[in-house]
C-alpha cells in the first residue's frame, strides 16, 4: 500500500487515553513520502466534523463535507491502523496546513 504525504486515510485511533481523538476516522498524512516509503509508521493529523474556532484547526472539504484537520492532535501510528485510502488534499489546503504547522511548532 503506497501512502503519500497530504493523502487522507482512514485510521483506527483506538485505544486512546484522556482527551485524545477516538475511533476510526479520516486523517491527513503529515509525514514526508521518504518516511512513508521506508518506515512502518506514519505521522497523521486526524479530521473532525465538529470544531471550535481554534488556531490549530484547518478547514477542508473532504467527501463533500466540511471538516477540520486537527493539528493539535498530530501523532505517529503504525500503518496497520490504516484501513482505507482516500484522495489527496488540494494545494490551497496543503498550504494552510503547512502554515499552521509552522506557526504552531516552529516559530
Amino acid at each position: 500500500m503506497e501512502i503519500n504525504q497530504y493523502q487522507i486515510v482512514l485510521v483506527n485511533l483506538d485505544p486512546t487515553v484522556g482527551s485524545e481523538i477516538k475511533k476510526s476516522r479520516p486523517c491527513v498524512v503529515i509525514s514526508p513520502n521518504e518516511m512513508n516509503k521506508f518506515l512502518q509508521t506514519i505521522v497523521i493529523a486526524p479530521l473532525t466534523s465538529n470544531s471550535k474556532n481554534y488556531p490549530t484547526r484547518v478547514e477542508i472539504f473532504h467527501n463533500n463535507t466540511k471538516s477540520w484537520v486537527v493539528i493539535d492532535q498530530i501523532r505517529t501510528v503504525d500503518k496497520q491502523r490504516i484501513s482505507k485510502l482516500f484522495d489527496h488534499l488540494l494545494p490551497l489546503e496543503i498550504s494552510k496546513i503547512k502554515s499552521v504547522i509552522k506557526e504552531t511548532f516552529v516559530d
